[in-house]
């Protein structure tokens, strides 16, 4: 009974703090994909998960800012960025934290009012930084060690949306969203 009432309490917390949220950032690879990149055609091939893209589109209905932070520049990240309109994409070598910093400074946003999900040891500064930390159970274990929340789902097979349908349900937006689709 007694851990029953703290997992309660816990989510309790977790939905408190996803109600603060004004904006999604993310990594690409090993969240936004499986992790798999293809090389030796001629251009490099990532695979997307459609539902993730549709969960980042819902984020933008109800007013929710995204973004991706990758330390991979890759010409698919960029085409994907660009079909679901990602409001801010930072690709390139460096520090994961200065980037976000950059996009913040951009959004007029603070660490507190960003939910972030990482998988691996570069996202680990932002995950101690941000409102919420998510990350995927494909992560390293650092990062769960460092995560509000690991979704259930994995990275590139629905773990954003996972986590886009958490913040819309704690912001109670999601039945604005649901009626997008039933009326």
């Amino acid at each position: 009974m007694k851990s029953t009432r703290s997992a309660v309490r816990g989510q309790e917390r977790l939905a408190r703090k996803l109600a603060a949220i004004k904006l999604f950032l993310c990594d690409v690879d090993g969240v936004m994909t499986d992790g798999a990149v293809f090389i030796g055609l001629e251009n490099e091939v990532k695979r997307f998960y459609i539902p993730d893209g549709l969960g980042l589109h819902q984020l933008q209905w109800a007013g929710i800012k995204v973004g991706w932070i990758s330390n991979r520049p890759s010409a698919a990240t960029q085409r994907r960025a660009a079909e679901l309109k990602i409001d801010f994409l930072s690709q390139g070598r460096g520090s994961k934290v200065a980037a976000a910093e950059e996009i913040l400074a951009k959004a007029g946003l603070s660490f507190a009012e960003v939910c972030y999900m990482g998988d691996d040891l570069m996202d680990l500064g932002l995950l101690g930084r941000v409102g919420v930390a998510v990350t995927a159970p494909n992560a390293v274990a650092e990062a769960k060690a460092a995560a509000d929340y690991v979704t259930r789902a994995g990275g590139g097979q629905g773990a954003v949306r996972e986590v886009c349908e958490l913040i819309l349900k704690a912001q109670k937006k999601w039945h604005s969203v649901l009626q997008r689709f039933t009326t």
